[in-house]
């Protein structure tokens, strides 16, 4: 199958009839009637809701498995999963790299489930070893455990190539030179992410039941049963799909290090050759060429770069400052999937007489939040905005971060006082010296926090997804997905780093740690206050770099 190649060299007639820069399975120009749009889009979040039913039946509930089976402390066990879900983010940079660069979108979309399939079958046969771990003092099997963590990180492998690809590929369906397609792309961000945490709801109400009730093999087994058959449809797409076509010889990964080589070579040259560079090249956005002025010196010389991928590589340059102050977003998001979880599991979780909710089930309130809120927010919310503010997208895509940003800094506050209230109630009931015994309060005190986290996802997650892929060129949008996908990749590391320094420096005085195995004794309230001062000053540097910010095209951002 062929799905790169030539210009389109198609007549005129055809011209209004075919996407530009785009060819469909048999390497010919795409016919907009016949290839890409919704028809499209819908194999491929297909196949990404399959995905994250497979990714989030080993995340939502990897604490629980780490504490329980694996018999680890809760500290290793919030550490390893901040690790695990910081390297899965991380390697999509090295997925997108491997996509734009050789194997194309498709081809890398094609491999990644392969691989994930064996990932999660291998993961599947660790859980089958017999282990007597119930409590954190046992030593499970070797082999368990290597092969444990060996077909998670293949999971994490997988994922890299997996996520920033499918994504780009999807919204690769909707020509932006066309006005209505235009819109829809707008719009499948939003119904990408619905369909996305509708699969993570799924997950977080069957899967963890079974994984906590029936067995952890089961669990693992039906997510890779998930991945065969959405390999299955994504193939069956293959007729409909546009394929981006390279329209230079060298990549942008190439034209972009040429711009910053070109620059670094010729550092020692003056201003007035630079001038004359710059004069030469016929300037017309003045105001933008001044930003990273040092950059403009890739100009000069018989090598030096030409205006466009001067361009190139300010556009990516400029999202550092984004990138960087988004990360206090990415280490609060990785909360609810660890000490969220720890909180639920001493609270009151009884809903019938023989029933009681998973802890980790409490993360689809995330899901069901996103779930009910994305269709309030796309049929009414931009509605609303687009009369006033007449932008395609309602409000911009700077705005909608910054929205979400400042919900996450509520949701610490809320968590902080929630914590407080459990701990006190395990004080006034003598249950501080007891972690075995249920803290009489309801789990539903978690609620808040979790619906309060799936609104900010909405502004917050869905608008950093359409503003990495917008920002950079063209031909480098899965590494634009990527670089989003990093943002929490580094948070989650952060996370980690935090815990493992916190846990020690707290526990040297003899006292319990803020993040001891008797939650009752410890402090998570102190922990979640530091995130939410972490979170205000995040944000209030993200304001400032976004109001500075200037867009790779007007009246986007």
């Amino acid at each position: 199958m062929a799905i790169s190649g030539a210009d389109n060299e198609s007549g005129a007639p055809l011209l209004s009839k075919i996407v530009d820069g785009s060819v469909d399975y048999r390497n010919e120009p795409a016919v907009r009637s016949s290839s890409g749009g919704w028809r499209s889009a819908g194999f491929i979040i297909g196949v990404e809701v399959a995905e994250r039913f497979a990714y989030y039946g080993i995340s939502s509930n990897l604490i629980t498995y780490l504490t329980g089976p694996l018999g680890q402390s809760t500290a290793a066990a919030a550490a390893n999963v901040n690790a695990w879900y910081g390297t899965s983010s991380l390697l999509p940079l090295l997925g997108a790299f491997v996509a734009d660069s050789f194997l194309g979108r498709f081809r890398t979309i094609l491999a990644a489930s392969a691989l994930y399939v064996l990932g999660l079958g291998l993961l599947t046969l660790s859980a089958m070893i017999p282990s007597d771990c119930k409590v954190t003092s046992c030593s499970p099997p070797s082999f368990q455990v290597i092969t444990f963590f060996g077909a998670l990180y293949l999971v994490a492998l997988a994922q890299g190539g997996h996520k920033p690809c499918v994504q780009a590929f999807g919204a690769d369906q909707f020509d932006e030179k066309e006005p209505e397609e235009c819109k829809s792309k707008s719009s499948f961000f939003n119904w990408w992410y619905f369909c996305m945490c509708f699969g993570t709801l799924v997950t977080l109400w069957i899967l963890n039941y079974i994984q906590d009730n029936l067995s952890w093999a089961l669990g693992f087994g039906i997510p890779c049963v998930a991945m065969v058959l959405a390999l299955v449809i994504f193939v069956l797409g293959t007729r409909t799909y546009r394929f981006s076509i390279r329209r230079e010889s060298r990549s942008a990964f190439a034209r972009i290090w040429n711009v910053y080589v070109a620059a670094v070579k010729n550092w020692s040259v003056s201003a007035s050759d630079v001038a004359d560079a710059e004069e030469s090249h016929v300037l017309i956005s003045h105001s933008r060429s001044q930003q990273f002025n040092f950059l403009n010196k890739a100009l000069v010389g018989t090598n030096g770069c030409s205006l466009d991928e001067l361009e190139e590589a300010k556009s990516v340059l400029r999202l550092a400052p984004i990138w960087l102050t988004c990360l206090v977003y990415a280490v609060v998001f990785a909360q609810s999937p660890t000490f969220f979880t720890k909180q639920g599991a001493t609270m009151e979780r009884s809903i019938t007489p023989s029933y009681k909710i998973s802890p980790a089930t409490l993360q689809s309130f995330i899901s069901l939040s996103i779930v009910i809120f994305i269709p309030v927010y796309d049929r009414v919310l931009i509605p609303v905005a687009r009369s006033f503010t007449h932008k395609p997208g309602g409000i911009t895509m700077l705005q909608r971060i910054g929205t979400g940003i400042f919900l996450s800094f509520l949701a610490m506050v809320i968590a902080a006082l929630v914590e407080m209230k459990r701990l006190k109630t395990a004080a006034d009931y003598g249950l501080i010296d007891s972690p075995e015994v249920t803290v009489p309060m309801s789990v539903w005190w978690l609620v808040p926090q979790y619906v309060l986290f799936g609104i900010s996802d909405v502004f917050a997650m869905v608008g950093l997804q359409e503003f990495f892929y917008d920002q950079v060129p063209s031909e480098l949008r899965s590494v634009g997905l990527a670089l989003y996908l990093s943002i929490f990749g580094i948070g989650s590391f952060l996370s980690s780093f935090m815990i493992s320094v916190i846990d020690k420096a707290t526990s040297r005085s003899g006292q319990a740690s803020w993040f001891a195995n008797n939650l009752n004794q410890a402090h998570l309230d102190y922990f979640y206050w530091l995130l939410a001062c972490f979170s205000f000053i995040g944000l209030a540097s993200y304001l400032y770099f976004a109001k500075a910010y200037v867009s790779k095209r007007l009246n986007t951002v």
